[in-house]
């Protein structure tokens, strides 16, 4: 890498990311825009702009961890999800798009202006509580999480993004909310199994292990919540759980096994099946 405009450093740092990224040259627009603290726009009106050494040095050393995988997300700090801009860290995992599913399908289960009470199972960076939160002011919103660390991160985007009908409780899932009963939970679980190799590639690697690991099939922490769930949900109430692709059957058998009704997967924008739901009975 020897280019020093923007155009320059922009096309170095994509022949340095091709071999290990399909999005090369977002990320390195990433990424020197979070170095120059410049939109991606920015840079293309400015490509002959010419970098301070000090930008340069500390955008090549950024491609370089991006080159050892390192997910974009950790190396700005910031990611993009719904309509909100949040902090994540290595205390969190990084949002998919996927997971925005989630999010629509809750939705369209909570009326507006209705002030339901709704429940974040492993909220993580609290992504999808914060979202559903904003969009749904009524209602009361809990964000549960086992890691201390991954609440700080979760309370931080709740004020950064104006969010005050929010609650955070720490525990392992239904365990904090006591007898508790909820018009809606859901939930973004560990849906990997342990001996998964995807675990040892990419941007897998530096994301908390207890966040996507779930035993020997991936479903461990999908049947703690499934089973446990009727106890914890009002009549009528809908549980919404994300899974991983190719357990969609798995998920709608443990639910209509535990007694939920009008049970059904959505696929994501791939078309694989993604998340599945059910419901209490009235």
């Amino acid at each position: 890498m020897t280019g020093s405009t923007i155009a320059e450093a922009l096309r170095d740092a994509r022949a340095r990311l091709a071999p290990v990224s399909d999005t090369a040259l977002l990320d390195a627009e990433l990424l020197l825009g979070h170095v120059l603290s410049r939109p991606r726009a920015w840079l293309h009106t400015w490509p002959e702009y010419t970098l301070e050494q000090s930008d340069l040095s500390r955008f090549r050393a950024l491609i370089e961890r991006r080159a050892t995988g390192a997910p974009v997300a950790y190396l700005t700090g910031r990611c993009r999800f719904w309509s909100l801009t949040l902090e994540v860290n290595p205390a969190t995992l990084v949002p998919r798009p996927e997971t925005e599913l989630l999010v629509e399908l809750a939705l369209a289960r909570i009326p507006p202006d209705t002030p339901l009470r709704i429940a974040d199972l492993g909220t993580g960076s609290g992504a999808i509580a914060i979202a559903i939160a904003k969009e749904r002011p009524d209602c009361r919103v809990i964000a549960v999480d086992c890691s201390r660390e991954a609440l700080a991160v979760a309370r931080r985007n709740a004020a950064a993004n104006g969010v005050s009908n929010l609650l955070f409780h720490l525990g392992n899932w239904y365990r904090p909310l006591g007898k508790e009963r909820f018009d809606l939970i859901l939930s973004n679980p560990p849906y990997i199994a342990e001996d998964d190799p995807h675990l040892r590639r990419g941007g897998l690697r530096f994301e908390p292990r207890d966040a996507l690991v779930a035993g020997a099939d991936g479903l461990d922490a999908l049947r703690t919540l499934i089973r446990d769930g009727r106890t914890h949900l009002r009549p009528g109430g809908w549980l919404l759980l994300e899974h991983g692709f190719d357990q969609g059957d798995a998920v709608m058998e443990l639910l209509r096994r535990n007694g939920y009704h009008e049970c059904s997967c959505h696929p994501d924008l791939a078309g694989h099946p993604r998340v599945s739901i059910g419901r209490q009975a009235v």
